[in-house]
């Protein structure tokens, strides 16, 4: 996950946030009256100073509609399980969250179908069959690197092998982070399977610091020099970059292979029983007008969801040269869901971890 952002309003924890919402009807947490909705979200699309993509559509959406948004982040997987151990007596009304872990969310029964204005123009390979989630800014894996120290960049896995690399890499932890969890995708779609990816992985642990449920975190540590890689993915990345002159973006290759990668949405879902439904579907509405996603690229330096919005910003400018001649392959995010415990067991089980 992601750990440097602090939540829009005060509410950090489970027992902030009950004693932020109030007693409700069929015990859902708070009224449904109330002129607020309560969003659990993967970190990321918030700005450290308070100007990033959340910030603005947040605001914006408070001044139009009169609604507060109460909101609060943390990995994808934290997200998922804080909504699950609630779900007797919900608190969220929106659940954002990276892949697999929006998927993880359906199979667990956490969300409701809702079909947001604007998203017939969001492909289908962005959005459930079933309407039960949609993708709210696009988003890509990848790599960073220290600029000042490590240039070249690196192309390939195999050389974050070399013993330059000693305790010099570092990638979050998979199974807890969305981007985490995307190393090991990353690492099956390029070794040709999970035996092949968990033997690189098994040798990659000699040069790697340890595991971090912050991904955010790795990116000042590499900016600093402190390490030299680390995971992370592009917009989080890319905005980072603006105030971290030594971070670059990179995509790795299996030696003898083509960069490539692949997407991982801020994927978003109206919760199941969402004390205030209503309100969660105008959010959503929101964050999906034409409006909001053109500022994807320019307050958030993410891709827009819907595929008529076609930025010229210097952000949106910036990011597709970055993204030239980048392969992106789509994974199976249904066998990932389904089999994501193993994985991350195989993960475990090869890295000692």
């Amino acid at each position: 996950m992601r750990t440097y952002i602090k939540p829009l309003a005060a509410v950090t924890g489970s027992l902030a946030l009950a004693a932020t919402l109030t007693a409700c009807d069929g015990g859902s947490g708070a009224t449904a009256g109330e002129k607020v909705v309560t969003v659990y979200s993967a970190d990321g699309l918030k700005g450290e100073a308070g100007d990033g993509w959340y910030d603005k559509v947040f605001k914006d959406f408070e001044k139009q509609t009169g609604i507060k948004v109460e909101y609060v982040e943390g990995g994808s997987g934290e997200m998922v399980q804080r909504a699950a151990r609630e779900k007797s007596n919900t608190q969220a009304d929106i659940l954002v969250t990276l892949p697999p872990f929006i998927q993880q969310a359906d199979s667990k029964g956490l969300l409701q179908a809702y079909a947001p204005q604007g998203s017939d123009q969001v492909d289908g390979a962005d959005k459930a069959s079933d309407g039960k989630w949609i993708s709210v800014v696009n988003n890509y894996f990848g790599f960073v690197h220290n600029k000042k120290e490590l240039t070249p960049a690196p192309t390939t896995w195999e050389q974050l092998l070399d013993a330059k690399f000693k305790n010099k890499v570092q990638y979050s932890t998979p199974g807890v982070a969305g981007d985490g969890t995307a190393v090991v995708i990353k690492a099956m779609h390029d070794f040709g399977g999970k035996d092949q990816a968990m033997e690189y992985l098994k040798k990659l642990q000699a040069n790697n610091v340890g595991p971090s449920s912050s991904t955010s975190k790795l990116a000042p540590k590499v900016d600093k020099g402190e390490i030299l890689v680390a995971n992370g993915d592009v917009q989080m990345n890319f905005a980072q970059a603006k105030s971290m002159p030594n971070l670059g973006i990179w995509f790795p290759a299996k030696e003898g292979g083509k960069p490539s990668t692949f997407a991982l949405p801020y994927a978003a879902g109206l919760v199941n029983n969402a004390p205030h439904s209503e309100n969660g579907k105008k959010l959503l509405d929101f964050m999906l007008s034409e409006q909001a996603q053109r500022e994807v690229s320019a307050i958030g330096g993410g891709f827009p969801a819907r595929k008529d919005v076609k930025p010229t910003d210097a952000n949106a400018i910036e990011l597709a040269k970055l993204m030239t001649g980048v392969e992106v392959f789509e994974p199976d995010w249904a066998d990932v869901d389904k089999n994501l415990t193993s994985y991350v067991d195989a993960w475990k089980s090869a890295t000692g971890s």
